[in-house]
């Protein structure tokens, strides 16, 4: 966990999108392939579902609209909080290929004059990994649609230091006043025009000094960490005037914390103020006239070894040492800090970074003169607990761990920087961490001796990176390969697998496959702290042992299961190309292909495997054994290249990848690699997946993340690339999707796609890919039906709904059609998955080519959004055919 996808995913991405200059390409173009079709197919588009996976460095309460809060990730976007249905919304889902570092969210702010605004200041990295500058986005309608203002620097939402702040807040008496805390040196920033234009506080003194490790020579641990939070306080302003009194935190261990008491005119160290911290998080209680200050010794979010909590008095200028533990026994920062805004004497912070054996909350209810702990020992190493934890909503939370004490599973958290006491409820509590948001909403009974339950309160929000995926043709539908937690096996898309790949736990999976025709042998290689990197199941990736390691391994790398399984060929981190018979119980070095090459197996030939690496293709027909570099030639000389062999072809091959300054697209071969012949009518392409054939086709679909007809996104082909149909659209992108992707094999037009911290995406298509009854009975034979209607989310004029329809009766439908009414002079505005029209307030709903046939028992759903002029209420009764339908 403590890596947080900074070494292996990032540099591969930057690897991948600011690559050095290739040669120029040689390879023959097919001239007669230039046919693209940009028009989308209508796609529905859901995570597979995991529930958290990251780390989420801040929770945001609105201070004047119950109920509203907000959750920013490093490297996945921002959040909504839903309380009808306690989900998060992904917010910033539009973040396109070339902005990807605009998924990493260093700070966001929620106006509580306007609860409708909201802010987010975007950018990954400081360094050369992210090649864009940050920017603030701001949004009107809560993060439905956003506009964006450029700065003239870099965020580093995936930085050291990510989890102090807020870094940007609105001023909450004039909310068209925004500060902005930047890192790198460039100091304090305003707006006075509600975020649209920025500008330096000139007259700020202090832009920080500190830096992780100043020896750093990537840029990453060296980066200044800069100015770190911005807290107003409301009690020296009115309505309509810029508050007065204003506090900012500096990343300068002497003089961390500033002041300004006429409206950021001027500026001053406040006096007094304790040294040798860094102090990650001002808040402040307005109503008693403290500000409370959680310090560290260091940055965070890993990190952290020292800490002390402070309160200073905001009338007199006196400061306390409140610390709840006593210096000699710190071994820990604080961080998480937080008000109870109903008892504003009231106070709670974390230890963030006590990894071991847990981390610490300390709770006190008069104003950090005596302090309680979450939990604390009887005898050690025993401990008593003040919690319950529930994670079955969540259950590889436990990481299948059976730790001695006082080590417990789950733990309470890491990282845990984000902590915030809902300013409406006292008794609702959220705090972020390595893996997840956890809640109560119980949160009182800590007073009263009685227990309170902690549970995941996370559902909606996804934050895997994903490295690699894989569709087998039978078993389940979806194995993946994540940074930081390993990968799942999903036997279900809708619900959360209960644990994570373990026997052995891999920190990071980088490469999984499995036997094409004995789809329950796979492989799967990662990083690990210690013990073998590579690991093995015979029953499709339910149950795994742990291989052996050749000398020298450091790191996963990528493995390739032969068509049978019988042998495997690894090409790991630190050592060369290996190939194993049976399950890797011993490794032999491959002869004829460089370290560090990409490898494959084709999926017909159990004796065939690929290789590519530095421009050059290889192969080898010997199991493995040795390589042979192909002639072909034209192919991406650098590394960021994907490729796949085609399922029940031998020798059918498709690659990916390059670098825009260079050779770059999508090559084909039907001779096993002696060849390739590149597409003309692909500019751009990363990566390349295979799915269920359309009806009709005898060649299974093709999948990539592309650049194709000069618009990037996700793109499908039913005819081997002779022409491409873009699936997803401008409000669906997430960032950068170059690692993985693929088709399912046994739906058509399903495509699962890896994201770089929005975690596994998965699309359905409207299109069945059959050619529909020219003449579909519009009414079935009258049947029993039940039929589900759920409005999913729901804002300010309007709302979006799921409608299921189940056939309960004794005779197949060959096309449907669903009538209902609505209550309220609600209108369907869009709607997918079926055709509708409506009459007033009648609606009428048929089934697609791809959805008419209903078997007894089985079910159709479709969704929608529409507008709602006031209330909402649900359809009180349906029919399909005629026939009325049970409700639920």
């Amino acid at each position: 966990m403590r890596r947080k996808r900074i070494l292996t995913t990032v540099l591969a991405l930057a690897a991948g999108l600011i690559a050095g200059a290739p040669p120029a390409m040689a390879a023959e173009a097919d001239a007669g392939r230039a046919e693209v079709s940009i028009a989308a197919d209508t796609y529905t588009w859901k995570n597979a579902r995991i529930d958290g996976g990251g780390f989420v460095p801040g929770i945001v309460f609105n201070r004047s609209e119950p109920d509203l809060a907000y959750a920013r990730t490093d490297i996945g976007g921002a959040y909504r909080w839903q309380e009808s249905t306690k989900t998060w919304k992904p917010l910033l889902d539009h973040v396109g290929w070339d902005d990807w570092g605009h998924t990493g969210v260093v700070s966001i702010a929620s106006d509580s004059v306007d609860p409708n605004r909201v802010y987010a200041a975007v950018g990954t990295y400081t360094n050369s990994w992210d090649p864009g500058n940050g920017a603030v986005l701001r949004s009107t309608d809560r993060g439905a649609s956003w506009r964006k203002a450029d700065l003239p620097f870099k965020l580093g939402g995936n930085m050291p230091g990510r989890g102090m702040g807020e870094r940007l807040a609105v001023d909450p008496n004039r909310n068209s006043v925004l500060y902005l805390g930047a890192p790198s040196g460039k100091g304090l920033w305003r707006s006075t025009d509600s975020g649209a234009t920025w500008s330096q506080v000139a007259n700020f003194p202090n832009v920080g000094n500190y830096a992780q490790d100043p020896s750093d020579t990537s840029g990453y641990a060296s980066d200044n960490q800069g100015i770190v939070w911005v807290t107003f306080d409301e009690s020296t302003g009115s309505a309509g005037n810029a508050t007065r009194t204003v506090y900012v935190g500096v990343a300068d261990k002497e003089n961390a914390v500033y002041r300004s008491t006429d409206a950021g005119a001027t500026w001053s160290r406040l006096a007094g103020q304790p040294t040798g911290y860094l102090a990650h998080k001002g808040v402040l209680d307005a109503k008693n006239g403290y500000l409370y200050l959680a310090y560290s010794d260091t940055g965070g979010p890993y990190d952290g070894g020292k800490g002390k909590l402070y309160r200073y008095a905001t009338a007199t200028g006196a400061w306390t040492d409140i610390s709840p533990v006593a210096d000699a026994d710190t071994y820990f920062g604080y961080s998480g800090l937080t008000v109870d805004r109903q008892n504003p004497g009231t106070v709670m912070a974390t230890a963030y970074s006590s990894w071991w054996p847990d981390t610490q909350i300390f709770r006190s209810t008069n104003s950090g003169g005596t302090w309680t702990k979450a939990w604390d020992y009887t005898s050690y190493p025993n401990r008593e607990n003040r919690y319950t934890m529930d994670v079955s909503s969540s259950p590889w939370l436990t990481w299948g761990a059976n730790p001695s004490p006082p080590e417990q599973t789950p733990k309470l958290g890491w990282m845990t920087e984000a902590l915030e006491i809902d300013p409406f409820d006292s008794n609702r509590m959220m705090y972020g961490t390595g893996a997840t948001i956890y809640g109560t909403e119980n949160l009182k009974n800590w007073d009263t001796g009685a227990k309170f339950t902690i549970k995941p309160m996370v559902q909606g929000l996804e934050e895997t990176a994903v490295n690699d995926l894989a569709a087998p043709p039978s078993g389940a539908p979806l194995l993946s390969a994540l940074g930081d937690i390993g990968g799942f096996r999903h036997t279900d898309l809708t619900k959360v697998p209960s644990m994570m790949f373990t026997q052995p736990n891999f920190t990071s999976t980088t490469s999984l496959d499995y036997a094409e025709s004995n789809p329950g042998t796979v492989v799967r290689a990662g990083n690990v702290d210690s013990g073998p990197h590579v690991a093995f199941s015979t029953d499709n990736g339910a149950n795994w042992f742990a291989g052996t390691d050749p000398s020298g391994v450091t790191g996963g790398g990528t493995v390739a299961a032969a068509a049978n399984g019988s042998r495997f060929v690894w090409s790991p981190q630190g050592a060369g190309v290996h190939y194993a018979t049976g399950f890797g119980t011993s490794w032999t070095a491959s002869s004829g292909i460089p370290a560090g090459a990409i490898v494959e197996s084709d999926r017909v030939d159990p004796m065939t495997f690929y290789g590519f690496k530095s421009g050059r293709f290889y192969v080898s027909t010997d199991g493995g054994a040795t390589f042979t570099a192909s002639a072909a030639t034209g192919l991406p000389s650098g590394d960021s290249v994907r490729f796949k062999a085609l399922p029940g072809v031998k020798g059918d091959v498709w690659l990916a990848g390059g670098a825009p300054d260079g050779a770059y697209g999508l090559w084909h071969s039907t001779d096993g690699g002696r060849t390739f012949t590149k597409l003309s009518n692909v500019e751009q392409a990363d990566t390349i997946g295979f799915g269920k054939a359309a009806a009709g086709s005898s060649y299974q679909t093709l999948y990539t993340s592309a650049k194709i007809g000069g618009v990037r996104g996700i793109f499908r082909s039913t005819d081997k690339g002779a022409t491409w149909t873009r699936i997803n659209d401008d409000a669906h992108q997430w960032g950068w999707t170059g690692a993985a992707i693929t088709g399912d094999p046994r739906v058509y037009g399903r495509v699962y796609i890896a994201t770089n911290g929005r975690g596994i995406i998965y699309g359905d298509s409207s299109d069945s890919g059959t050619v529909p009854d020219p003449e579909p009975d519009p009414d079935p034979p009258a049947g029993a039906c039940a039929v589900t209607y759920k409005v999913t989310n729901q804002w300010s004029g309007g709302f979006q709904a799921d409608v299921q329809v189940t056939n309960t009766g004794t005779s197949a439908w060959s096309g449907w059609t669903l009538g209902f009414t609505f209550a309220d002079g609600q209108k369907v505005g869009q709607m997918w998955n079926a055709e509708f029209t409506q009459s007033g307030t009648a609606v009428t709903v048929k089934n697609v080519g791809w959805n008419a046939n209903v078997a007894p028992g089985s079910s159709v759903g479709f969704g929608f959004t529409g507008t709602a002029p006031g209330t909402n209420t649900k359809p009180a009764a349906f029919k399909v055919g005629g026939q009325s339908c049970t409700v639920s």
